[in-house]
């Protein structure tokens, strides 16, 4: 039987520190109306049964940990999809003193979705997309190789660090918060994409 983890892909999601809009959108992507399990999509709770990551909101230096360590705790392979603007970029709050940027400045990201709020649409756009380099890291690590060379992994900068003080560094993230660094090609956008994430710039040039 030829086995695909994208025909039933787990999803966990987190919401960092987002106005709650997209957290809601979220959530409704997975309710009847919307309906999510179509795909196979099943919530859980657990970072451990989990097979895409969810995150809604900007990432700031105390839920830069928290994401790490789901992250961290998700077994290979493995998905990262930043839901809404704040996810993808830092939003309209990257330039405010507690905001360090967008996911990728925490963990690496596979799928951008935009949106603010994220429309319910996106979200199952963008889990559809992250079922396919699912697949793609599952086909990797079946022939001994490493599921952190296919999706944003490959093209991750390393994120920012944290200080003994519990702060970022100055400059730190002087690439700018949350965006692709230069030379490094963007993980794919869901959806309707924004002219604000690093995706759409680039194929409006």
């Amino acid at each position: 039987m030829d086995h695909k983890m994208s025909r039933s892909p787990w999803v966990i999601h987190y919401d960092g520190s987002s106005c709650n809009g997209c957290d809601i959108e979220v959530l409704a992507s997975l309710t009847p109306l919307f309906d999510a399990e179509r795909f196979g999509v099943v919530n859980t709770g657990n970072p451990k049964h989990a097979d895409i990551f969810l995150v809604t909101g900007s990432v700031n230096a105390q839920n830069l940990p928290v994401v790490r360590q789901i992250y961290n705790q998700m077994l290979e392979p493995k998905c990262v999809v930043a839901c809404g603007i704040c996810a993808c970029s830092g939003g309209v709050f990257r330039d405010a003193y507690n905001v360090i940027g967008g996911v990728d400045r925490a963990i690496p990201v596979d799928v951008y979705a935009p949106g603010c709020a994220i429309r319910p649409e996106t979200v199952i756009d963008a889990i559809v997309e992250a079922c396919g380099i699912l697949d793609q890291k599952e086909a990797v690590m079946r022939t001994g190789g490493d599921p952190l060379t296919v999706g944003g992994a490959a093209t991750w900068d390393g994120g920012v660090e944290l200080g003994e003080d519990g702060f970022v560094a100055a400059g730190a993230g002087a690439d700018g918060a949350g965006d692709v660094p230069a030379g490094k090609p963007a993980a794919p956008v869901a959806g309707d994409a924004s002219a604000e994430t690093p995706a759409a710039a680039k194929e409006a040039e």
